[in-house]
């Protein structure tokens, strides 16, 4: 019994070098298991199926190309799309919190009450909108760079899942409103960089594309979401 199952197109991927494989491990009798080698670069296909999941987060915080891969390619994780929404909310709530006149108190209950208001609401469209806007700019830089694996339908869907997957630091904006201080301002610029550099290395894993293309098609993607800003203030 292998650690694939045989009904599926898809296939592993080395972590690695990026080759191909049909398996991660070999199942023998009695639970012993035997982690497959790569052909190509005669290293485990997938150390981390035999880390714990903490330790392959905090590879994931360091933008380990390894990591990326494990996640990407060798896991089944459909949560992409409740963790872009989940995202949002938090978008939407920091910049609600930035509003003028918006209450300083930082009540866990009240979050309720926030999110009954319209301006919440508004924001998360707004929100919406600018990470669509981002995520268009970065698909037609790629596009227009006539990479192949991309204009596949599969490859596309992997793309944009590791694009929301990799999103992930959106999330600590949050923490780092409710507990301000003097350094918000500089936290908020920090999570933003680190989720752009987390999207910069989803790219060159998903596409095996070079960091020069991938922070090319994620500035485009800025400038398309600060275009979109533009266009909303000045109507």
């Amino acid at each position: 019994m292998s650690g694939r199952d045989e009904s599926k197109e898809q296939r592993y991927r080395c972590i690695e070098c990026n080759e191909e494989s049909n398996e991660l491990y070999r199942d023998y009798n009695h639970g012993v298991l035997k982690i497959t080698i790569c052909k190509s670069c005669q290293k485990p296909v997938d150390k981390y199926i035999e880390y714990d999941p903490v330790i392959i987060l905090i590879n994931a915080m360091l933008c380990k190309v390894q990591a990326y891969r494990h996640i990407l390619f060798n896991t089944k994780i459909n949560i992409h799309g409740k963790l872009c929404i989940f995202c949002l909310l938090c978008e939407a709530y920091t910049r609600w919190r930035q509003l003028p006149g918006s209450s300083s108190y930082t009540n866990p209950e009240d979050l309720i009450r926030y999110a009954k208001e319209w301006d919440f609401y508004r924001l998360f469209g707004i929100a919406a909108l600018e990470q669509t806007a981002y995520l268009m700019g970065i698909f037609i830089v790629l596009f227009l760079a006539n990479l192949k694996p991309l204009k596949m339908g599969s490859e596309f869907a992997l793309l944009f899942k590791a694009l929301l997957l990799s999103s992930y630091g959106k999330l600590l904006l949050i923490p780092a409103v409710i507990w301000e201080h003097d350094y918000t301002p500089l936290c908020l610029k920090l999570i933003t960089l680190f989720v752009l550099t987390s999207n910069t290395q989803a790219i060159r894993v998903t596409l095996n594309v070079s960091r020069t293309l991938s922070l090319f098609a994620i500035t485009c993607g800025l400038l398309f979401e600060k275009a979109l800003c533009y266009i909303q203030w000045t109507y």
